[in-house]
């Protein structure tokens, strides 16, 4: 039985235009006609302004910045999709926004992640299409099939033409326990030594480097990470590394750069050299940072969505 639709239709929310239509461009197809906008009071109103009965339709959006009201304009447009008799909808999230509320870290705490995922489901999405959750688990939060992308795979490229055939000088570093099995994969592919930062976090988005495990002293290192909010666990691991392990210099690299907050101005102060960023999440319109590269995610994505149209694995896309 073929369970897709009769075409595929890229659709775009206002959170990331242009990542949709770099996709649809890889796919040779245009971006769907749509328009979403805001009534005075707040609403969010929708208008699909072409036919998708039956249609294998993927909508683009990354919940970030504003989170909620980019979270409401994917629900409604999915539910717009259903009600138009769309064959089957895909909500392609670059970057799931609520991640970090996978699990009751103290009393009374909701898990937000799995409340946002039951919204998806509710609202009529068919299947998610997303990459690097902050915790790999949240995919068992749907109730639907969950495509999970790896940014490593994009970043890998860059980093070995860096390298070229400097191994012996350059280690990976995780900033946190909680990172190690990313950056160990990262480390493998790239053929270099690995290295762990040991940190203790006194309150929400404040840490104090405790401890480096492993060898960085007059290394070049790359710190792996999955992102980047307010910058402060990084740049006080990238300095950590300058001023107590004697590093030579520090790269970091990260697949959703939130960068909120001072995040920026503390960057371009850090030992940081270079931050290297996907654009699940665009940069910020003041960002003058000349320290951060963007890499694109549209060529994954692309050929994710046209594997599932086709009914083919996304597996090899992981490799």
């Amino acid at each position: 039985m073929n369970l897709h639709g009769k075409d595929i239709k890229i659709f775009t929310a206002n959170s990331n235009p242009k990542v949709a239509a770099e996709i649809a461009a890889c796919l040779g197809l245009p971006v769907g006609k749509s328009e979403v906008k805001t009534f005075s009071d707040g609403e969010i109103a929708v208008s699909i302004q072409e036919s998708v009965r039956g249609s294998d339709v993927f909508v683009v959006q990354s919940t970030c910045t504003p989170v909620n009201d980019n979270l409401m304009e994917l629900l409604i447009m999915i539910d717009a999709f259903k009600r138009a008799s769309a064959g089957r909808v895909t909500a392609v999230m670059p970057y799931f926004g609520y991640a970090r509320q996978d699990r009751k870290a103290k009393a009374r705490d909701p898990i937000s992640a799995k409340l946002v995922a039951d919204l998806i489901t509710a609202a009529g999405a068919d299947r998610v299409l997303t990459m690097d959750l902050h915790a790999a688990q949240i995919q068992g939060f749907f109730d639907i099939p969950v495509d999970h992308l790896l940014g490593v795979p994009i970043m890998i490229p860059h980093f070995i033409e860096k390298i070229g055939d400097e191994h012996s000088i350059y280690t990976v570093v995780s900033p946190d326990l909680g990172s190690v099995t990313r950056a160990r994969k990262f480390a493998e592919r790239c053929d270099v030594p690995l290295a762990i930062i040991d940190k203790r976090r006194p309150k929400a988005n404040v840490c104090e480097v405790m401890n480096i495990i492993g060898d960085v002293r007059d290394r070049k290192v790359i710190i792996v990470d999955d992102m980047i909010d307010t910058a402060g666990t990084l740049c006080n691991a990238a300095n950590a590394l300058v001023e107590i392990g004697g590093a030579k210099e520090v790269i970091a690299c990260a697949t959703h750069g939130v960068l909120s907050g001072p995040a920026l101005e503390r960057i371009e102060k850090s030992a940081l050299k270079e931050v290297v960023l996907l654009d699940t999440i665009p940069l910020p319109e003041n960002c003058n940072c000349s320290k951060i590269t963007q890499l694109p995610v549209a060529p994954v994505f692309a050929e994710a969505i046209e594997r599932i149209y086709q009914d083919k694995p996304v597996s090899p896309l992981f490799v």
